[in-house]
């Protein structure tokens, strides 16, 4: 009786592990998804415009892969990596376009 056990909770396993994936992009605000800030100039970098359209327009955090844009549902740990490029590791809510964030760091 315990080996069905043990291979259910191994599926189960496998089977929540392979919803992950590393997304690649740059870090963004929701206002200037594509990451040109040339048009909302919120400050003299890219960085502080994002910063800015979060503090001051109620933008969120999202990542932009030069194609796509996701929203992150980790709204603190990207302000960090304001216009950065980083790897976003999470699993992506495809009919959201939300990625549910377990890490992110800076990409090489």
């Amino acid at each position: 009786m315990t080996r069905p056990i043990v291979v259910i909770l191994a599926l189960a396993a496998v089977s929540a592990a392979q919803g992950k994936h590393t997304f690649t992009g740059v870090i963004t605000d929701n206002v200037c998804s594509t990451a040109d800030h040339s048009q909302m100039r919120m400050g003299p970098t890219d960085a502080e415009c994002v910063t800015a359209c979060i503090s001051e327009h109620g933008a969120t955090y999202v990542l932009y892969d030069g194609k796509n844009v996701y929203d992150l549902s980790d709204q603190k740990t990207p302000e960090r990596f304001a216009a950065r490029r980083v790897k976003v590791t999470g699993t992506l809510d495809a009919k959201g376009k939300t990625i549910q964030v377990d890490s992110i760091s800076a990409a090489k």
